[in-house]
């Protein structure tokens, strides 16, 4: 079979097991990730898989350089690697990327057990951890923004203190006991028919 027969084979593969899987991602059709763990998890990670054009008898290409991955250390990231390409030699010449997303969901916890768990922050290559400092009373609010119209219905409705006048819901009260009157007389209605006949 051709490398491109392969591909085929395997895309349509993957597509089928992770039709609905939140987890999965196809980039395209020889390019997916996979997020490993829950997206809250701080021990979560994604993986991308590569197809070169030889692919499976080559090697696919493996990155996790994606934003997702910005709060592990490249030490991590390294160390994960290189296990998955452990893996990509073990089954070198087969449909593989399965088999990737598999092995690092099972084995989560080995491959993130010495990061740490605090935030965080990667800027080029180097790497800092800590906690952020930002007080939740900076935080602006934000005031609604009301049109023009919408202003001037708002100014129709209230008096000079910006408050409703005294009883200005009463038409939807009264609305609303006339409606219940009417239904009530409508079922009396058919009460006394039913009854007359």
């Amino acid at each position: 079979m051709a490398a491109n027969e392969d591909q085929e084979m395997e895309l349509e593969a993957l597509r089928s097991i992770y039709e609905g899987d939140v987890c999965f991602r196809e980039l395209s059709p020889v390019s997916f990730q996979y997020r490993i763990g829950e997206s809250g998890d701080p021990k979560a990670f994604l993986i991308e898989v590569s197809w070169p054009e030889t692919y499976p008898q080559t090697a696919p290409v493996i990155s996790m350089d994606a934003f997702f991955n910005n709060t592990i250390s490249a030490a991590i990231k390294q160390s994960i690697l290189e296990k998955l390409m452990v893996e990509v030699e073990a089954n070198l010449g087969t449909a593989m990327t399965y088999t990737l997303f598999e092995y690092a969901k099972d084995n989560k916890d080995v491959f993130m057990e010495n990061q740490p768990v605090n935030t965080v922050t990667s800027v080029s290559n180097s790497i800092a951890i800590g906690t952020p400092d930002v007080p939740a009373s900076k935080k602006k609010e934000k005031k609604e923004q009301l049109s023009k119209t919408q202003k001037r219905k708002l100014a129709d409705k209230t008096d000079n203190k910006g408050e409703l006048p005294r009883g200005w819901n009463w038409v939807d009260v009264i609305k609303t006991d006339l409606i219940c009157f009417f239904l009530l007389f409508f079922q009396l209605c058919l009460d006394l028919t039913m009854v007359s006949d």
